[in-house]
């Protein structure tokens, strides 16, 4: 056999090989990729995203859509190919497994956790955009979770109005650990409670709860640390003047809120709040309106541009890496509080866009 063919045969066997063992090698790696995007104003699986009864509502147009991130399983093994093609393509990104699921967080656990964050962003949107309008939310603190074979289990339980530990009012959820921790391991805390049943019932009563209880738990000593627990997270619940529903199914993660809260004030308000345009963005958000950063930021960009968004509301920690890479016939819009979001869409509606404040990339 000449040299030169040898050569060749051996050069494309070599690269079969290699091609082989790129398919066949998987990586830990995970990719994301844009996701769907959904008009809070609009209507999703046949029924309006949100839903407002028992006040005034107003008719709205345009768009303000929030904006999501498809991302692979925990259980997808990638190869080499896949991670090499997932690098160089521009509509998808491809990042550490572990940066998707962390501690070897399972797709199930990701998954619960995703909606448990979803779930709090609804509740501060709702509490955000009120008090954005001076309607009055109330508050309670609150047992969010009891842990199990901890001192509070049977005694305590989830949904349990927290009125004073040990006489002492709780104001806030981080009241309760500052109480708590004044003990030593095996003494007694003395919760007075308004039980989760009746806490509901007056609720949807319209009323004050009729009565409270004592409880007493047993406090222990923290794994790994010398102070006392009773087993509890503390939260707040809130307490709406009228019923607003947010439907959105197979959506989690906490990004939305900013979104929730514009959509709530403009069917909450008089007037056309995007004036017709198409106004797409994301960010989480507390109660008192902070809009704070997300993952998947160039995703979620990519995403809104193919929607057919024209303006995106940034937050303010995202817009570096945002403004590093703009799909075409997008203009970002940087956002650090609801207020600042609100006044942005006014301007965009007025068409003043040269006085909004932008992204750079430094």
């Amino acid at each position: 056999m000449p040299r030169r063919t040898a050569t060749m045969l051996a050069s494309t066997l070599i690269l079969i090989a290699l091609l082989c063992a790129g398919v066949l090698i998987p990586v830990r790696y995970s990719e994301m990729s844009p996701g769907p995007t959904v008009n809070t104003l609009g209507e999703a699986r046949g029924e309006p995203v949100l839903q407002i009864e028992g006040r005034k509502t107003y008719p709205t147009s345009g768009h303000l859509n929030m904006t999501t991130v498809r991302v692979t399983g925990a259980d997808y093994e990638m190869n080499l190919v896949q991670a090499v093609y997932g690098w160089l393509a521009h509509d998808s990104v491809v990042v550490p497994h572990d940066t998707l699921y962390p501690d070897g967080k399972t797709e199930e656990e990701s998954t619960q956790e995703n909606a448990e964050e979803f779930s709090q962003s609804q509740e501060s949107a709702k509490v955000a955009a009120l008090e954005e309008l001076d309607i009055p939310v109330s508050t309670r603190t609150v047992v969010s979770t009891v842990i199990k074979d901890s001192p509070a289990q049977g005694r305590l339980h989830a949904g349990d109005v927290i009125k004073a530990v040990d006489g002492a009012t709780v104001e806030q959820p981080e009241d309760v650990a500052e109480l708590v921790t004044k003990h030593k391991p095996g003494e007694d805390v003395t919760f007075t409670i308004v039980p989760a049943k009746e806490a509901a019932a007056a609720e949807k009563a319209g009323r004050q709860p009729r009565s409270t209880e004592k409880i007493v738990v047993t406090t222990k000593k923290a794994p790994k640390e010398n102070r006392a627990i009773v087993g509890i997270q503390a939260g707040t619940d809130h307490t709406f003047p009228f019923e607003i529903d947010i439907k959105l199914a197979d959506v989690g993660g906490p990004s939305a809120g900013l979104m929730f809260s514009l959509g709530i004030i403009d069917k909450l308000t008089p007037g056309n709040l995007t004036g017709g345009e198409f106004i797409a963005g994301t960010g989480t958000i507390d109660d008192d309106g902070k809009v704070g950063p997300i993952g998947g930021i160039n995703m979620k960009l990519v995403g809104a541009r193919d929607a057919g968004a024209r303006y995106f509301l940034t937050p303010d920690d995202n817009c570096a890496a945002a403004a590093s890479d703009i799909p075409g016939g997008l203009t970002l819009v940087r956002v650090k509080t609801l207020d600042d979001a609100e006044k942005s869409v006014g301007k965009i509606r007025a068409g003043d866009t040269a006085g909004l404040p932008s992204c750079s990339a430094n």
